[in-house]
């Protein structure tokens, strides 16, 4: 029988899993609960492996708890084909403590739980999946593996913020996130780049959240992200770097509550809020709205302004990376940066863009650009056999 493990990354509202084969590490299912904790119907959705896609509305499951029996279930009735023997999840937060993944265990559970308030979109769902396993499958091996703990080479410049020390000795600092994103990149990158990963390297994951990263010799050195997954780039609903003075406008003048502040950064700026319609890039390229084209406008010289920063630090790069949704699908949002980026040396091929092939400039361009599609499930695969196979060894 195969022995298998599920790979789980619980959102706000929805829970993505992928089912693997853990001694060949062979995709074998992946799907998604959807609709969690609001109005509209769950659904369930599934592909396996050779199989068509299934997919369905579910009733009497409104909660993570419950996504997860469901998705128990399921394993469980497909038990005559595999051995679920382990389980690794995303885990966006592991403060100065984690800087590689780990078991879980209660006393590292209850850890985590003290990192929440600084990751409130997040870290609260992803434990929750976590409880859930332990309460259905109490004996199940998990695996908790860090957004944050790419990021803990930079060095200390790039990790302190500007306030005084009795603040910082509290845990305030530049964490840096979608570290498992840029860990498999820099794995993939070699494979499309002749077997070299380029020593100066930035990396842009952009998606619904947005961050970016200087790489050197494979070793994070500064990123765009800092103390929350707030900081930065502009991104779909959330604000990106945002004037201090502003915060305490909104406080002092406004009147905001702490509640519709973190409201309003998280959930109704960004590129929503700088146009009105969506948060959405595709829908927002689509639009003749004239509000539409400045907030792509404000996105793109932004992220260039970063990727800027980010070079600094490096002092040159010798490529850079598009991920995540928009940096993968948007022919427009890659030809907008990297005509902003020509004066480095960046000379777009446009045909190879638009063909969305993995190199998109030119043979004579001083520094390469790259689409590489992002895969963190295999990242924490990885380290999930890792443990495993340690576990089961030390036992024999």
């Amino acid at each position: 029988m195969k022995k298998v493990a599920l790979v789980i990354n619980a959102g706000s509202s929805s829970i993505k899993f992928a089912l693997y084969q853990l001694d060949v590490a062979r995709l074998l299912a992946r799907g998604q609960v959807s609709g969690l904790g609001g109005s509209q119907q769950p659904s369930w959705e599934i592909t396996i492996f050779n199989e068509a896609k299934q997919s369905c509305n579910i009733d009497g499951v409104k909660t993570h708890l419950a996504a997860i029996e469901f998705i128990l279930d399921w394993v469980s009735n497909n038990s005559k084909k595999w051995q679920l023997v382990a389980a690794g999840h995303r885990v966006v937060h592991g403060g100065t403590e984690y800087s590689s993944p780990v078991r879980v265990t209660s006393d590292i559970l209850a850890e985590l739980r003290q990192l929440q308030d600084l990751a409130p979109q997040h870290q609260p769902h992803n434990l929750s999946a976590i409880d859930a396993v332990t309460k259905f499958m109490p004996e199940l091996m998990q695996v908790a593996c860090f957004d944050t703990a790419f990021h803990t080479t930079q060095p200390e410049a790039q990790q302190l913020l500007p306030l005084p020390k009795r603040l910082r000795d509290k845990g305030l600092m530049k964490y840096g996130f979608h570290g498992l994103s840029y860990e498999y990149l820099v794995d993939e990158i070699p494979s499309i780049n002749s077997g070299q990963l380029p020593e100066k390297l930035i990396i842009a994951h952009l998606g619904n959240g947005a961050s970016a990263c200087a790489i050197y010799k494979g070793k994070s050195m500064a990123t765009t992200m800092g103390f929350s997954t707030l900081d930065g780039i502009v991104m779909g609903t959330r604000c990106g770097a945002m004037d201090p003075g502003v915060l305490l406008h909104l406080l002092q003048k406004e009147n905001l509550t702490v509640e519709q502040l973190s409201d309003c950064l998280y959930e109704q700026s960004g590129l929503l809020g700088l146009s009105g319609i969506s948060s959405d890039i595709r829908q927002l390229e689509a639009s003749s709205s004239p509000q539409a084209e400045l907030a792509l406008e404000v996105y793109v010289s932004t992220l260039a302004k970063h990727i800027a920063g980010l070079a600094a630090v490096l002092q040159g790069f010798d490529a850079i990376v598009f991920s995540g949704g928009v940096g993968e699908n948007s022919v427009f949002i890659r030809e907008k940066l990297l005509s902003q980026l020509a004066w480095l040396g960046c000379e777009l091929d446009t045909d190879a863009n638009h063909k969305g092939l993995s190199c998109i400039t030119t043979p004579d361009s001083q520094i390469q650009a790259f689409v590489v599609p992002t895969n963190e499930e295999l990242v924490i695969l990885r380290y999930v056999i890792d443990l495993y196979t340690h576990s089961t060894t030390a036992t024999n």
